[in-house]
């Protein structure tokens, strides 16, 4: 393969305005096709077609286009009946597929038939409203296509035979994929053009959300009860702050055992993920008069998950004392160090304490996760950085870096185009660097690897898109 064929697209003007699009979730379990069915829609080998440890909790995007329609293709992460924790994974990964989407592209192989694990994930689709596509994959000819019948009992409407090896089918489950778009696309709402910046507040039970809330509001908006739980639905609230309009949305605590919840609680945890998918930047509240839980922890690392902007607010600062924050100063270190792009702000939703500082940190948050380097700029960056510090020898053969691109903002996603694998090590040096030179504070970095396919048409490298979000 020639490899001009992977020559950097010209990215988008900076005024550029981008339509909303339609959003299309690919969902299915490992090894169904799910990634083959991907590349072929969008008609180039660029996802991954066999998985890898480690990645099948990734979700990336790409563009996609059928019938002059254009619309944005999800490939999310499969799951693994063999997993502990399958019922929360399953319900975790297709609720969240659900949720952002316009229309999901449920894939099944038809060779194997109904699964256990297909049958919890139907479940969590019908329950979620959204419009369904079934596909039945690794039908490459006739005889297959009367395995196909049997899927019917999904209860989730007609099962459309293809092959995503070969083609076969394709163009009828895109036209399925059409009729199934709704007239005003939704798309994780994260395209509504010139409304308010829309801040989700997160965090687990009781740390002062409904607080922080009320207070830069000015008024008493939401229910603020001691009692943890009290906030069971998410309320949009417009508030007028540092002169400019913001959508606050305060959301039900997360809670770390997702699969323990009962009844109102687990609906409540449902809509904060729904929540953090229609929000820009999150601002993540903890309470710093107890020691940061592991569900703190696990806050942060799920907004950092749905690549939101993100803002660390440590809650009632001003009842420490100087034993206490010196040791919390410590707790932060070890355990957000993670996240230590993220901006910080130390306030007390009780007194209202630095309040002021918390749109500057905001706002900082959602320039980064806006931000676009030019390809011209990026590859003369990154040109200066090799030659300082090539990549490791892996294998005994030093891989190359051909070239980089950013492949969107919101946030900010980075392709290498190598001739091998690169370390883990040198990946986060490379996102280190970035950081250092270009900023990001506040916004997490999506960086991925398109390993170079061998000459003559031999198959490509394992992990060829290896996507890795900056920690």
């Amino acid at each position: 393969m020639s490899e001009r064929t992977y020559a950097p697209a010209e990215a988008p003007g900076e005024d550029e305005k981008t339509a909303v699009k339609p959003v299309v979730a690919v969902v299915g379990r490992p090894n169904v096709g799910k990634s083959s069915l991907v590349n072929r829609i969008i008609g180039r080998r660029q996802a991954v077609v066999e998985d890898v440890p480690g990645v099948t909790r990734d979700r990336v995007a790409y563009d996609a286009s059928w019938r002059e329609r254009e619309f944005t293709l999800v490939d999310t992460g499969g799951w693994d009946i063999n997993v502990s924790g399958l019922a929360a994974m399953v319900a975790r990964q297709a609720e969240y597929a659900a949720q952002t989407a316009d229309v999901v592209l449920f894939v099944v192989d038809a060779t194997v038939g109904i699964t256990d694990a297909d049958e919890a994930v139907t479940r969590v689709l019908r329950a979620a409203g959204k419009p369904v596509v079934l596909a039945a994959n690794k039908v490459d000819g006739e005889m297959q296509e009367p395995e196909v019948m049997a899927l019917w009992n999904l209860g989730i409407g007609e099962p459309y035979p293809v092959s995503a090896i070969h083609g076969r089918g394709s163009g009828d489950l895109l036209d399925a994929v059409l009729a199934a778009f709704p007239e005003q696309p939704e798309g994780g709402g994260l395209d509504e053009e010139g409304g308010p910046r829309r801040i989700a507040l997160v965090g687990r039970p009781n740390v002062g959300k409904s607080s922080l809330l009320n207070k830069v509001a000015g008024e008493d908006r939401v229910v603020v009860d001691p009692v943890a739980g009290t906030t069971r639905d998410s309320v949009d609230e417009f508030i007028e702050l540092g002169a400019k309009t913001w959508k606050f949305i305060d959301t039900a605590g997360i809670r770390r055992r997702f699969r323990a919840l009962q009844g109102a609680d687990y609906y409540a945890t449902m809509r904060t993920t729904a929540a953090l998918a229609r929000a820009e930047v999150a601002v993540v509240l903890m309470d710093v008069s107890e020691p940061l839980a592991e569900q703190d922890i696990r806050v942060v690392e799920q907004v950092v998950e749905a690549g939101r902007a993100l803002v660390l607010a440590f809650n009632k600062w001003d009842t420490l004392d100087e034993e206490r924050r010196y040791y919390l100063e410590k707790e932060i270190d070890r355990q957000l160090s993670r996240v230590s792009w993220a901006p910080r702000v130390n306030i007390s939703a009780k007194t209202g304490r630095h309040m002021e500082k918390l749109v500057p940190a905001i706002e900082t948050g959602l320039a980064s996760w806006d931000t676009r380097i030019p390809t011209g700029r990026l590859n003369g960056w990154l040109k200066e950085l090799v030659a300082a510090k090539p990549p490791p020898v892996r294998g005994g053969r030093q891989p190359k870096i051909l070239f980089a691109t950013q492949a969107g903002v919101r946030p900010p996603h980075f392709i290498l185009f190598t001739t091998g694998f690169l370390e883990d090590g040198y990946r986060r040096f490379i996102e280190r660097r970035l950081r250092e030179d270009f900023g990001f504070e506040g916004s997490p970095i999506k960086l991925s690897m398109r390993i170079r396919e061998k000459k003559g048409g031999g198959k490509a490298s394992k992990g060829s898109v290896r996507p890795d979000w900056n920690r």
